[in-house]
């Protein structure tokens, strides 16, 4: 792939996602403390889902898919939004919050390796250099977090099968290219991935009907209209600005923003490690953002 200069747009869209996003991971512990992550899975998804594609009705999209995209689409779905959602969500529970971030942000990393190892690509020297940052930035942030892991090996599981999970339902979706408007694309993801929610709701979740709390039903109302609604929104637009490697890089800031969060609602650890890695990050976005990048 030639180079190419980084559009501004991206790295506008690039700050909100991480704000939307990183804010976002401690909230899953306190949605489901009434709740079962399946029966939060299958109420949020499908609100996220509808309002998205309202909206893109509401700017004169149609909704309709060609037929030849649906093959792309369900693949990229079941891999990237029905793993992630599932995954990260019990990740967030049985783990710190931060830590389970950290995980889950390891996408870029699975992506490079997929690129390298299936695909055959080749890694520029500077995008290898910065995803080694990315990849100590990981590192530093997981070495407190062993003793929780330890005492929660399906939560470790869970944080790295999210990371991996979305790393190949966004390569896939990248190389079936889907000319559809990014509204309706993501909002015909989120509907197909609540199928799964519902059927494991009805089987794995909250068998006794219950009136959840103000609180509960609040946060899952912010979590489906905010974080997977706009968010999912802006990271496939991103995805569309931008090779896959680059644009999984390119959120490597949101475990960071999930940490401090964590930190400020859950009291979760922030020391050295935690900082030096925020330094590995920075330094890791800075070589994406402030000279050109590429995937030769």
């Amino acid at each position: 792939m030639s180079e190419q200069t980084f559009p501004r747009r991206a790295l506008i869209l690039m700050i909100l996602l991480t704000i939307v996003w990183g804010t976002n991971w401690p909230m899953f512990k306190l949605a489901t403390r009434e709740i079962s992550v399946w029966t939060f899975r299958a109420l949020s998804v499908p609100i996220a889902g509808l309002t998205i594609l309202a909206y893109a009705r509401i700017c004169g999209h149609s909704l309709w898919v060609p037929r030849r995209y649906w093959k792309t689409i369900f693949g990229a779905t079941m891999c990237y939004l029905v793993v992630w959602n599932i995954a990260s969500t019990y990740a967030a529970v049985m783990i710190p919050s931060g830590q389970a971030a950290v995980l889950g942000f390891t996408m870029p990393l699975w992506s490079a390796a997929i690129s390298w190892l299936v695909l055959g690509e080749k890694l520029s020297m500077r995008l290898a250099a910065a995803l080694a940052l990315g990849a100590g930035a990981v590192l530093l942030l997981m070495v407190p977090g062993w003793s929780a892991y330890a005492q929660a090996p399906v939560g470790f599981a869970m944080g790295l099968a999210a990371g991996l999970g979305w790393a190949v339902g966004s390569l896939i979706l990248k190389r079936g290219a889907v000319a559809v408007p990014v509204a309706v694309l993501t909002g015909w993801q989120l509907m197909l991935t609540s199928v799964p929610m519902i059927l494991g709701a009805a089987t794995l979740g909250d068998y006794d009907w219950f009136m959840p709390s103000w609180q509960t039903i609040a946060l899952v109302l912010y979590i489906a209209l905010v974080p997977m609604s706009i968010g999912n929104v802006t990271w496939f637009s991103i995805v569309g600005l931008l090779p896959v490697n680059v644009a999984g890089l390119s959120a490597i800031m949101v475990p960071v923003v999930a940490m401090l969060t964590g930190t400020l609602l859950m009291g979760e650890p922030l020391g050295f490690l935690q900082l030096a890695a925020m330094l590995c990050s920075v330094s890791a976005l800075s070589l994406v953002l402030l000279k050109p990048a590429s995937v030769r």
